[in-house]
């Protein structure tokens, strides 16, 4: 495996956090595409576009059209949530190229995460009504749905035989990261202000996209040998 541009990967998102923090845009509006640019370099040196894997090569595109919409100077949140969603359909594709495995174990996980989504979107749904935004709570609705439906995934390849436990392990914490930096962007954005929710959201992530292509990319080398 090359770790070259994942290297540059890590470096140029340290780079954004840095550019969020101190709220240096120019370079923020440089580095927060460019690492997923390198992250697409570096699937496609190791785990190619081709098969199951261009499911992840996808998400990461659309996750980083998400990221242009999200940081233009006159905020464009609906495409960005478009644009996310579909990025999330497609991890979601990709956690689940084999046949899923149901039993006992899976059922609850299942359970846990969508009431804990649920929750989460209670939370949110309160913040847009109480500001004024009930007209996106449909589309945050099925976003949570969507996203909820990808950590699960995620974390049902810890139970699944064709994930070694490191790949699953890596996949599933980059989903976690991913669903807590979602979480946080809308709390802060529709409820209430959190301390440094910027500098979170970009810092979780980052390393949930990181983890979860590390993680996916692991999976195809171990099963192409």
């Amino acid at each position: 495996m090359r770790y070259e541009f994942l290297i540059l990967a890590i470096i140029i998102a340290i780079l954004d956090w840095i550019a969020v923090a101190k709220k240096w845009k120019r370079i923020e509006y440089f580095a927060k595409p460019a690492t997923m640019v390198a992250l697409l370099a570096w699937v496609g040196l190791n785990g190619g576009f081709g098969g199951w894997m261009l499911w992840f090569a996808l998400g990461l595109l659309f996750s980083m059209g998400g990221d242009i919409f999200l940081m233009l100077p006159r905020e464009q949140f609906i495409p960005g949530l478009v644009s996310f969603l579909i990025g999330h359909i497609c991890y979601l594709i990709g956690f689940n190229s084999a046949s899923a495995m149901f039993n006992a174990a899976s059922l609850i996980l299942l359970v846990v995460v969508l009431f804990t989504g649920f929750q989460v979107y209670r939370r949110i749904a309160a913040g847009l009504a109480a500001s004024g935004n009930r007209s996106l709570k449909p589309p945050v609705f099925i976003y949570s749905l969507v996203i909820s439906l990808m950590l699960f995934s995620a974390l049902s390849t810890l139970l699944r035989q064709d994930w070694r436990i490191f790949a699953g392990v890596f996949a599933s914490s980059g989903a976690l990261l991913f669903f807590i930096s979602d979480t946080t962007l809308a709390y802060n954005k529709f409820v209430s202000p959190l301390p440094n929710a910027r500098v979170i959201t970009m810092i979780t992530y980052h390393l949930g996209q990181i983890l979860i292509v590390l993680g996916a990319t692991l999976r195809f080398l171990y099963l192409s040998v």
